[in-house]
């Protein structure tokens, strides 16, 4: 710091004097002033001007020095960075036209001078000769200094009085000057010097600062926490995918097998009743020629002169009745080996639906029972026309449930009787409900039905009849309406009834169930069981 006298690194504590010529002054005598504590008077010069004390430790607080800078550099008049400073012989300073219009004013004031000519310091009201007034260059150069700083700009300066900032509004939270004090707004408020506030918050804000800290510091220990389970759980993700991909792939693997084992059991049955088929058309072929050669031979006899038949005739009845045809007992032609995908009805449960059949579709005679609400649901009451939706030709009744797109599943339970007859499936949404029509898929039924004892069969159009050895006591129903295909299984074993395939569907679909005569059981669907009045 360039104002700072030369001898501050060996003296204890060094007096800065900022006198017009000199930084440092060869007489450094304290004024005798008890209100100038800090003033250097310079004999030589008569230059006495107020000074900064600046510990020789440097120790002292940067604000607090800035603060003493900026005083020294404000005129007393007012209030402001000094403009052109003039030096009046008690050593005080003044910007030149602030001193000159202050006594101006003075001039006409009788009384108040002792001489003529001179005029009383503002501040120690000892007299100065007007013409007196020295330039004090070295002042200037430090007002130009502080108000170019950024530490001594007019924030520091009340807005409203131009006083500086020394007092802080405990209530307002804000800096305020001495003539704010006295003022309306903050007379009855809690008012301390800034130095005070500063030491106050200073001692908050370390508060606030050592619980941020705390806070900070839990905040990265959590931070840490989080991102080390993020890593365990992209572990745990990692491996599942990995047990995910492995068990497919043993699935995978499962199934091949499976389907060669499935396909090597079909090819040994066809083998084997293709044998059994082909011996028996054998055998039946040789006979069949047997019987054509005697029957030649017969044609030929009875051809012959009466009395040449006669004499043969022991002959030829001894042929005739030498002959044995075997009949071969009839080999079975269902299949043993049945479609059966291991976990397939587990997948198909996970498009379960909840099917509930409809009360106000179903026929006159066919009661619904909801087992939950332990109750008979509703049918028409005698004397009241039938819904327009309720079937009158069979005992049937749709689903509440209409599907026009994705794939849905649902099971029935099967009580019935031997030779039940009964038809499940879906339907379209407007089929025939009043008239006898032959449920096939173009009529808009998709369905199996039992047909006399255990033929399963879906419509007329498929030419062979599903066969089975047991009755379901268990059916599944899968929908994929965007493939066009409705499959039946057997949940019991797990095995492949049926399949509808076809591009695409006409319209919406529902469920379809249909049971027989009286007396033929009762189908199950989620809670409710149907059956035919008797």
């Amino acid at each position: 710091m360039e104002s700072i006298c030369v001898s501050f690194q060996r003296s204890r504590e060094t007096l800065v004097c900022l006198t017009e010529d000199k930084l440092g002054c060869p007489n450094r005598t304290p004024c005798s002033a008890p209100s100038a504590r800090g003033y250097l008077e310079c004999p030589e010069l008569w230059t006495g001007m107020a000074i900064c004390s600046v510990p020789s430790s440097g120790t002292m607080d940067a604000m607090e020095l800035a603060r003493k800078l900026q005083e020294e550099a404000t005129c007393s008049i007012c209030l402001d960075y000094f403009t052109d400073p003039v030096m009046t012989t008690c050593g005080h300073n003044f910007c030149r036209e602030c001193i000159r219009l202050t006594w101006e004013r003075a001039k006409g004031k009788k009384g108040r001078r002792k001489r003529k000519g001179s005029f009383p310091c503002p501040e120690c009201r000892e007299l100065s000769p007007q013409r007196n007034l020295r330039p004090n260059r070295l002042l200037t150069k430090v007002a130009e200094m502080a108000r170019q700083h950024p530490s001594f700009q007019s924030r520091d300066l009340c807005k409203v009085h131009q006083e500086l900032l020394k007092l802080f509004c405990e209530d307002d939270q804000s800096p305020i000057c001495v003539v704010c004090r006295e003022s309306r707004d903050h007379r009855s408020h809690r008012v301390v010097p800034v130095e005070e506030a500063v030491q106050e918050h200073k001692l908050k804000l370390e508060e606030d600062m050592g619980h941020l800290r705390e806070e900070m510091a839990k905040t990265q220990k959590l931070q840490t926490r989080e991102q080390q389970a993020l890593a365990e759980w992209q572990e745990k993700v990692k491996e599942q995918k990995r047990r995910i991909v492995m068990e497919f792939e043993k699935m995978c693997v499962l199934l091949m097998e499976e389907e060669q084992r499935l396909l090597q059991a079909l090819r040994q049955e066809e083998e084997a009743t293709a044998a059994r088929l082909r011996e028996s058309a054998a055998m039946m072929e040789q006979q069949s020629r047997s019987l054509e050669t005697l029957l030649l031979q017969l044609e030929d006899q009875s051809m012959r002169e009466p009395l040449h038949m006669l004499q043969d005739m022991k002959d030829t009845l001894g042929r005739k009745n030498s002959v044995s045809v075997q009949y071969p007992e009839a080999t079975p032609t269902m299949l043993k080996t049945v479609c059966r995908v291991p976990g397939q009805i587990e997948v198909l449960k996970s498009f379960q639906e909840d099917v509930v059949p409809d009360p106000t579709t179903a026929y006159p005679y066919l009661l619904l029972y909801e087992s939950r609400q332990r109750r008979y649901l509703s049918t028409p009451p005698a004397g009241v026309p039938c819904s327009k939706d309720r079937f009158l030709a069979y005992p049937c009744a749709v689903g509440c449930q209409t599907f026009s797109s994705g794939r849905h599943y649902w099971e029935v339970g099967m009580n019935l009787t031997g030779d039940a007859l009964w038809a499940l499936g879906v339907c379209r949404d407007n089929v025939s409900r009043k008239d006898r029509v032959p449920k096939s898929p173009e009529n808009g039924f998709w369905v199996v039905q039992l047909c006399k004892g255990k033929k399963y069969m879906p419509p007329v159009s498929t030419p062979t009849p599903i066969t089975l050895t047991e009755p379901p006591s268990h059916v599944g129903v899968f929908l994929d309406f965007e493939a066009g295909e409705v499959s039946f299984y057997n949940v019991n074993s797990g095995s492949h009834l049926h399949t509808y395939a076809q591009p695409t569907f006409p319209g919406p679909l529902q469920p379809f169930f249909c049971l027989g005569a009286p007396k033929s059981g009762q189908m199950v669907i989620s809670t409710v069981t149907l059956w035919v009045k008797g």
